[in-house]
C-alpha cells in the first residue's frame, strides 16, 4: 500500500504542479504585450520628412527626383488645404447642429459642465493644429 500512497502523492503533486505552471504561462501571456503602439504624434512637417528619407532610402532616389517628389508633396499639400478650406464652413454647421441637439437633451444643471467640455476640447483642438 506503500507503494500506491507515493504514487497518488506523484500524481497530484503531478496535476497542481501543471496547473500552477499553466496558471503562470497565462498569466504572463495575458500580461505581456503583443503590440506595442507608439503614441508619438509628429507634425507634418516630421512625417513629410520621414516619408521623404524613407522614399530616398528605399527608392534609391536621385537628387532631381528628390526635388521632383517636394514639388508633387507641395501640389499636394495645397490641394488638402483647398478641398478642407472649401468644406470647413458645411463641417462646422454640422458640429455646430450637434452641439444644439445635445443642449436640448440636458438639463439646466448640466449645461455649464458641457460648456465646459466644449471649451475643453477646443482647446485641445487649437494645441493639435499649432506646431
Amino acid at each position: 500500500m506503500k507503494r500506491s500512497g507515493l504514487i497518488v502523492a506523484a500524481y497530484l503533486f503531478l496535476t497542481f504542479g501543471s496547473g500552477a505552471a499553466v496558471g503562470a504561462l497565462g498569466f504572463w501571456l495575458y500580461t505581456t504585450r503583443s503590440v506595442s503602439a507608439s503614441t508619438q504624434r509628429f507634425s507634418p512637417e516630421e512625417y513629410r520628412q520621414r516619408y521623404l528619407q524613407e522614399m530616398e532610402t528605399r527608392l534609391n532616389l536621385s537628387p532631381d527626383q528628390l526635388q521632383k517628389l517636394n514639388t508633387i508633396l507641395d501640389a499636394t499639400r495645397a490641394l488638402y488645404r483647398e478641398v478642407a478650406d472649401k468644406h470647413k464652413p458645411e463641417f462646422e454647421a454640422i458640429q455646430q447642429h450637434q452641439i444644439a441637439q445635445v443642449r436640448a437633451i440636458l438639463k439646466p444643471e448640466q449645461q455649464a459642465a458641457y460648456k465646459e467640455f466644449l471649451a475643453e476640447r477646443e482647446k485641445k483642438k487649437k494645441k493639435k493644429h499649432h506646431f
